[in-house]
């Protein structure tokens, strides 16, 4: 069974790669299934040739001197069932939600915003102290001025981004509220 599944995927790949040749043409009498199916559609059908020296290849375009249709089975196919329905769904797409359990995700959801919102507002105040109205304190690992330089530039970073998330957790809260 593991060689024929892997013969199946060995012609599939020859299918789509265009090299049709010996195996090909006896997969499609022989194998059942979608690589089946591929094999006799391909070209119009499967044909057997014969060359100068007795050589037989089997291939899907009869083309040259000495090749013969081969006649194959009619292939039959199935079509593959239909998915099982979805559960109701709201407005929105997502799956309906008792109301109940919709108020404590909300109130779940705001407690957490309002935690953040709290942390964030506490890291601004700590930034800002540190900052110093721009002239912050220099620390003893900063005798060369490009590193206390750097700090300040960093802090005002840090500042400008913590500004940042505390309008946005605002407007997010502000969101839940209503």
């Amino acid at each position: 069974l593991m060689v024929s599944r892997m013969f199946q995927l060995a012609l599939r790949y020859a299918i789509r790669a265009g090299c049709l040749a010996l195996p090909l043409g006896v997969a499609a009498q022989a194998l059942p299934g979608p690589v089946g199916i591929q094999l006799a559609q391909a070209g119009g059908g499967v044909f057997r040739c014969t060359d100068a020296d007795g050589k037989v290849e089997y291939r899907n375009v009869g083309d040259t001197k000495g090749c013969k249709r081969v006649e194959t089975e009619t292939i039959n196919t199935v079509p593959f069932p239909r998915a099982a329905p979805k559960p109701a769904a709201d407005a929105k797409g997502g799956p309906r939600v008792d109301a109940g359990a919709q108020r404590a995700r909300d109130s779940d959801r705001r407690r957490i915003l309002e935690d953040e919102l709290a942390n964030e507002q506490k890291r601004l105040a700590e930034l800002r102290a540190e900052f110093n109205n721009g002239e912050p304190e220099r620390r003893g690992d900063e005798r060369n001025f490009q590193r206390y330089a750097d700090r300040v530039e960093k802090l005002k970073a840090d500042i400008s981004r913590s500004e940042a998330n505390v309008e946005s957790l605002r407007r997010e809260l502000g969101a839940v509220r209503n």
